[in-house]
């Protein structure tokens, strides 16, 4: 790695975003702790290189622009910027490298065209795609690609590794639903796929959208100091969300299947990565894909969006179980984020240090748990053993060592650190303002937190500063001085998602959380794959409940058009519902087709305007049922987070 500068660097609009003294110093720390370079993964990035197409450049059927990667032009520099960390900024040119890459014989992958990779496996006849990115439009195009090289043949299979949207999203971009349905191809998914992947997009969709922005740094600029990657990739793009059920699950935890003459060995891995995930080994190829469990990072066992905490156990027992049964009779593996690693005995080095990666943080935190130690403490005092912390795919580019540790903690303990004093804590709204009188008001506050700044305690005065903007966010030289400490704090980040989190908090201080923050519109096909039961899921969290608190309502709802009928029930503010009908005579009966719902949750129509229009019959008493949307909260994810 090169020395850092120490020039400043210049932001959008034209205003100065310098590292202070205190970042570059640490900077400079960094680099002297860093591993050597051997250069090994820059070889491995570009290994099998066969065409790409430039700034690997998408857009969709209206010439919109839905993925480019020319805005990192500025990663040309092997030479770290002093806003960035020097192993972030190494992690990030590597994400930066695109194209379409040979893996081993019939085994081929874009890379750089989405957050995730795209895997093309030739058939005897046609073409199997593992996990086809996230939207329609980048999946086409990372095939289009891919048959500009290489036989243009048919695809029989696609093979969803795992739940998460940048791994099933494209599936309409590579397949059509009616071959699916016609039975010429074929889509395999884990046991539990359906319910995971929609799932996590509904209940709490909201909410983990706008915590994504912080997570991805997508609504940031592209620069040297701001956005320069997200750990696991480049970024998000702007595209068509579409998903196919699948026709296939893998339910037994080692299954065999040959797949147009491909022989597969699936390997199911529930509660790691995903809620539902899996790996594949390859034996005729000698390759074994680790689906997003081993990658060139220490992933995320609670991601910052929010999401169910990972079995960090369990993560690591898959590995040791790849390890033994795939590892020695594999001569590459390769996963659905970063580049391939080849050779037996780096394999199996990789997979020994991967698996221990999770297994240490793990043990470890149990083990100072077990000694009384808080979440806080543990996460402040944890240290990756030195055979360990010398693996650059070990580092914390996308997960840290910190909030790993926390999560954790949660996965055994809870939220509750066991101080009594932390059980009933006032909210910060309450606690801003008794803390700036405590300090000896603002003003004092200030001039501390400004002392406390130049000797480069950036947390603590991010976090003094986030007490004074609760207690008066119109204070704008708070709002300042927590944005400059936020900022510091991103530039010293080796993790992309802690940086973005950093640098996004640090812009709305300064500007507020603007208008153009949406990111994506609500996908049809994800609407169309909830199932009824989700619906009334998601219909209950929706409900006001001090709102609806006096109101009675028993419903029978009935999908005309698929025969099902459900009971729903409204008492006591909670609304309930099942399968079926009520013992006693309903209050009201509404009659509609999936359809008409469809359009409803896509925001085409209104219940309203679809009573209005004939599309719903309401029956009995409509006036419970109006009661009933009366009760309805709205949410439009455009909620503060860095104040009040």
């Amino acid at each position: 790695m090169s020395p850092v500068e120490s020039s400043p660097v210049t932001a959008p609009h034209g205003e100065p975003r310098f590292a202070t003294a205190a970042t570059i110093a640490a900077h400079e720390k960094a680099l002297r702790e860093l591993p050597p370079e051997d250069h090994l993964d820059e070889e491995e990035a570009r290994r099998g290189f066969i065409g790409t197409i430039p700034d690997a450049e998408v857009r969709d059927a209206y010439g919109r622009l839905v993925w480019s990667l020319a805005d990192y032009g500025f990663l040309g520099s092997p030479q770290a910027p002093v806003t960035a960390h020097p192993a972030l900024w190494r992690q990030a040119r590597l994400n930066a490298v695109h194209g379409l890459f040979k893996v081993t014989e019939r085994i081929y992958q874009v890379r750089g065209f989405d957050l995730a990779n795209i895997t093309i496996i030739e058939g005897d006849t046609g073409l199997i795609i593992i996990d086809p990115l996230s939207t329609q439009e980048t999946a086409r195009a990372s095939l289009d690609l891919y048959l500009a090289h290489r036989p243009a043949k048919p695809v029989v299979a696609v093979i969803y590794s795992h739940s998460h949207l940048d791994h099933f999203g494209g599936v309409k971009g590579v397949v059509s639903e009616a071959d699916v349905r016609a039975g010429k191809v074929a889509v395999i998914a884990p046991n539990g796929f359906m319910e995971e992947a929609v799932a996590e997009n509904v209940l709490a969709g909201t909410t983990i959208a706008r915590r994504g922005q912080f997570q991805f740094g997508h609504t940031l600029a592209r620069n040297a100091c701001c956005q320069i990657d997200s750990g696991l990739g480049k970024n998000i793009p702007r595209g068509t969300l579409t998903l196919i059920e699948p026709t296939q699950l893998i339910c037994e935890e080692s299954e065999t299947h040959v797949i147009d003459g491909v022989e597969i060995v699936f390997q199911l891995t529930p509660d790691s990565e995903a809620p539902a995930e899996m790996h594949f080994f390859f034996p005729q190829l000698r390759a074994l894909n680790l689906a997003e469990n081993g990658t060139r990072t220490l992933h995320n066992l609670c991601p910052l969006r929010g999401a169910q905490v990972r079995n960090a156990l369990l993560w690591s027992r898959y590995l040791s179980r790849s390890l033994e049964r795939y590892a020695p009779h594999a001569d590459v593996v390769f996963a659905q984020h970063h580049w391939p690693t080849w050779g037996s005995e780096r394999i199996v080095g990789f997979l020994e240090q991967q698996r221990d990666l999770y297994k240490f943080l793990h043990d470890q935190t149990v083990r100072m748990m077990n000694h009384g130690m808080t979440a806080l403490e543990i996460a402040e005092c944890m240290t990756l053993p030195e055979s360990l912390a010398a693996q650059w795919h070990a580092r914390g580019y996308y997960g840290t060592v910190s909030h790993n540790v926390k999560a954790i903690y949660q996965h055994y303990l809870s939220w509750y650190d066991g101080n009594p004093s932390n059980l009933h804590a006032l909210p910060p709204e309450q606690a801003g303002g008794r803390y700036v009188e405590y300090m000896g008001g603002a003003e004092a506050l200030l001039e501390r937190a400004r002392r406390d700044f130049e000797r480069g305690e950036y947390r603590w005065v991010a976090q003094v500063m986030n007490h004074l903007v609760f207690a008066q966010p119109a204070h704008r030289q708070a709002r300042e001085l927590g944005a400059a400490a936020l900022e510091q704090m991103g530039f010293q980040s080796e993790s992309a998602t802690w940086r973005n989190a950093f640098l996004l908090g640090a812009r709305e201080l300064r500007e507020g959380i603007g208008e153009g923050n949406a990111f994506g519109k609500r996908s049809a096909d994800m609407v169309c794959a909830m199932s009824d039961q989700m619906f009334f899921d998601y219909l209950a969290v929706r409900v006001d409940g001090l709102k609806a608190q006096a109101l009675e309502v028993r419903l029978d709802w009935q999908f005309a058009d698929t025969g099902s009928r459900y009971a729903l029930n409204l008492q006591h503010g909670a609304l309930t519902s099942w399968p079926g009908v009520h013992r006693e005579a309903p209050h009201v009966t509404v009659v509609m087709t999936r359809a008409t719902l469809n359009r409803i949750l896509m925001g085409e129509t209104g219940f309203a305007d679809a009573i209005a229009q004939g599309a719903i019959r309401v029956e009995g008493e409509p006036q419970r049922f109006k009661a009933l949307l009366g009760t309805m909260d709205t949410f439009t994810g455009h909620f503060n987070v860095v104040e009040p």
